[in-house]
């Protein structure tokens, strides 16, 4: 076999291993997903999933930074396409707009698996040292808040740490999921409540 098919092989069965891990995650909590469960329901080996991730901590943090990104790819949050468009917004304005479109398919995607960090954070201690920055989300946020007060039609007074404080909190998974599982919003009703929010809170001439 070539190196290339052996690549995309190797590519699929972590891709197989990580989709079934989610699943498992969310359904039953990490502390009661076994690395059996996973191979079994992956159709793969229990060596193959030691092999590849070691220990079922390094299956946990790839699922996240996998579920977060969307892919596999080594690309973090701030070298992706739909943040570098909105950083390089010529206003404020569109710049809330670009950002808070980027976000939602993040939101999406991450917010089933909220819960599953916080009950996996709380049995397994080590958990969070799995992330060095231990904020990465604040991280992306108040980059985006240090562009976005610099624009034309960033409201007047509104430094880029508030503006940072702001966005965390309007665009956090655990609202996210307060309007779209316990209130029944749809997403597209979310995008416009927050992308109202923030140009009201964060440009002179707010608008939807």
């Amino acid at each position: 076999m070539s190196s290339d098919k052996q690549a995309e092989r190797s590519r699929k069965t972590r891709a197989k291993i990580v989709a079934a891990a989610c699943e498992l995650f969310v359904e039953k909590g990490y502390g009661a997903t076994s690395l059996q469960d996973v191979a079994t329901r992956a159709g793969v080996a229990v060596q193959t999933i030691y092999f590849v991730f070691g220990a079922k901590r390094a299956l946990f943090k790839d699922v996240v930074d996998t579920t977060i990104a969307g892919d596999a790819e080594p690309v973090e949050t701030m070298g992706r396409d739909w943040f570098r468009r909105a950083v390089a917004a010529p206003t404020a304005a569109e710049h809330v707009r670009l950002h808070v479109r980027g976000t939602r398919p993040v939101m999406d995607r991450v917010a089933p698996i909220i819960p599953v960090i916080a009950a996996a954070t709380a049995t397994d201690p080590e958990i969070p040292a799995l992330w060095p920055d231990r904020d990465p989300r604040y991280t992306v946020l108040h980059t985006t808040a240090k562009s976005l007060v610099t624009k034309p039609g960033a409201r007047t007074g509104v430094s880029a740490r508030h503006a940072a404080d702001v966005l965390y909190g309007v665009l956090s998974p655990e609202l996210y999921l307060v309007f779209t599982r316990e209130r029944g919003w749809s997403p597209a009703k979310w995008e416009k409540w927050a992308r109202e929010t923030l140009l009201q809170q964060l440009c002179e001439a707010a608008g939807s």
